[in-house]
């Protein structure tokens, strides 16, 4: 039938849009002083966000230096990907992603993080951010433009220092938890075990008090060498079934 023909001389629809596709961006040398310091690009992750496919966008610059850091390449302030060529890739994504997970490093290291979720959220997508808790007033101005958080609990007070590898720590970590039970947001908490560093008991202690406080979703990861290695250690049956009583979502990982 020809537009001419068709009933009551309406219009045929228009063709659909067709978006263009952009391939993920490859690393570069350098980015330009001044731009967004971002040193990883993982284009599609179902495990950063449970539950979400996301995109991950890691951003270089951590204070700490955690002794069992996986990342380590990411501890110093080196961009590798340019943030506009991220946002065409993403652009191009739009109804394959649910969100974006920024993660590091430390993405609150970024001054240019506010800016750059409002971009990611003009897309459509949601936005999510895995902290260690080290920038309090950061996190807190950021919390707003959050969807979900994913919270490191590194250790107890008495042990958090010899693991961060820097002083006064504690404080400023658990300035964030605060800032985050009392935003709505909704987060996960999650411990790196090794009784290296962080006894059995210990770390009931620990989850004791996050869940006091609050904490509905608790995880603890066992500490691997290397990404896909065997844990350096086990935890007992029966501190996992005291872990498990404590918070109405609990993951073992």
């Amino acid at each position: 039938m020809s537009a001419a023909s068709s009933p009551n001389n309406v219009p045929p629809d228009p063709a659909p849009q067709v978006l263009k596709r952009i391939a993920a961006p490859a690393p570069v040398a350098a980015v330009p002083r001044g731009d967004p310091c971002i040193g990883g690009l993982v284009p599609y992750s179902s495990v950063d966000w449970p539950g979400t496919l996301a995109c991950v966008v890691f951003i270089s610059g951590c204070p700490w230096r955690c002794s069992y850091c996986h990342n380590p390449h990411l501890q110093l302030r080196n961009g590798h990907y340019d943030w506009k060529a991220v946002l065409e890739f993403l652009a191009g994504r739009q109804g394959l992603l649910d969100a974006v997970v920024f993660s590091g490093g430390e993405p609150l290291s970024e001054p240019r993080l506010p800016q750059m979720v409002r971009a990611i959220r003009a897309l459509g997508f949601r936005v999510a951010l895995h902290t260690a808790g080290i920038y309090p007033s950061r996190l807190r101005d950021l919390l707003p433009l959050l969807d979900w958080v994913g919270f490191d609990v590194k250790s107890d007070a008495a042990g958090h220092d010899a693991l961060t590898g820097r002083p006064n720590t504690y404080a400023a970590a658990q300035a964030c938890l605060q800032a985050l039970l009392a935003s709505g947001v909704g987060f996960e908490c999650r411990t790196t075990w090794s009784p290296r560093w962080l006894t059995e008991p210990a770390l009931l202690d620990l989850a004791r008090d996050l869940a006091r406080r609050g904490v509905r979703h608790y995880a603890v990861q066992n500490h691997r060498a290397a990404p896909g290695s065997a844990p350096s250690a086990i935890l007992s049956a029966t501190a996992l079934a005291e872990l498990e009583t404590l918070f109405p979502h609990f993951a073992y990982r």
